[in-house]
């Protein structure tokens, strides 16, 4: 550590954040690494599950184990547009308009349950979340660097939710379910956080540049010729899976080399292998694809349509 006490660069920083999730959600740390993941790659993740399964007691630790700025937007029906991006107010005594940052302009902002806010406060994220800025009264406002969103949604069947927009859905870099935890797993859970709460007791253990050096160190991880060829492969099978309607963009193509060279990166290579465009392909690719009617009747989703990708396209064998 150093002289603050908290950790420098490298795999030990990675598996301090991950210690301290794991101490706040039992069991879950593949989940934990995923928005690490995300993190070192520029992305945005969205948590999909139901109620009660730690989406946001998950993001609350992550947000805990970095000396970040952190914010936490609720969705709800009546949040507004300019609860997101902030507003300008009138000062009489300047007789100007001064801008009030909202609660995006932070380095991690968590929002909770966004479809339950309205499409058009769900556009207001658009901006911010691509552009890296956000612009009222035609002023633009960059958002701090580094700068991620991590959103909660509840299945779009639950009372009171609104589905997200493709779009939307695409600023997203990655995808995951949290899960419900095994039997022991929960045993453990109720020994554990049945009596206190770790979640405020956790200490940084990772700086803003901490995270700008992971993301230039990533962003030399090597791909092989090879390897990208399989990536474009996958890519390119979703566009003409049975049962998909709209495949995967080229966006995505560019997210799952960027999330690639990430989790190679997690896992201590400066190479990327085959294994780690397969372990990235469902988070990143399952939530950009839009079903035929046939295929949501049947109950397949994105994520099945994946995993069948990922078993039709061979991948390569020869050393890299």
């Amino acid at each position: 550590m150093d002289g603050d006490g908290q950790r420098g660069t490298g795999p030990d920083s990675f598996e301090a954040v991950l210690d301290q999730l794991d101490r706040v959600v039992v069991g879950k740390r593949e989940v934990a690494k995923l928005l690490l993941a995300a993190l070192v790659a520029r992305g945005h993740v969205l948590l999909v599950d139901v109620p009660g399964v730690a989406k946001t007691r998950m993001s609350r630790a992550f947000a805990a184990s970095l000396a970040l700025g952190f914010q936490r937007i609720q969705g709800t029906p009546d949040l507004l547009p300019g609860d997101v991006v902030g507003v300008s107010v009138y000062d009489p005594r300047s007789a100007e308009f001064n801008y009030r940052p909202g609660p995006v302009l932070s380095h991690l902002v968590l929002v909770d349950e966004i479809n339950r806010a309205t499409p058009r406060t769900q556009a207001a994220l658009l901006e911010c979340m691509e552009e890296r800025q956000v612009t009222v009264d035609g002023v633009t406002h960059a958002v701090p660097e580094p700068f991620m969103v991590l959103a909660t949604e509840n299945p779009v069947e639950m009372e009171g939710t609104y589905p997200l927009p493709e779009a939307q859905l695409d600023r997203f870099l990655l995808s995951a379910t949290v899960g419900y935890p095994s039997a022991a797993e929960e045993l453990d859970m109720m020994r554990r956080l049945g009596v206190e709460d770790p979640l405020g007791s956790l200490k940084p253990v990772a700086r803003a540049a901490d995270v700008e050096a992971w993301r230039r160190e990533a962003g030399r991880v090597s791909v092989d010729p090879v390897v990208e060829e399989y990536l474009v492969a996958l890519v390119r099978a979703t566009r003409e899976h049975p049962g998909v309607r709209l495949g995967a963009s080229p966006r995505s193509t560019l997210a799952l080399v960027r999330t690639a060279r990430a989790w190679a990166y997690l896992n201590g290579r400066t190479y990327v292998l085959p294994d780690d465009v397969k372990a990235m392909a469902v988070p990143v690719l399952a939530h950009r694809l839009l079903m035929g009617a046939d295929a949501e009747v049947m109950g397949d989703s994105g994520a099945v349509a994946v995993q069948r990708v990922l078993e039709q396209v061979p991948a390569p064998t020869e050393a890299l």
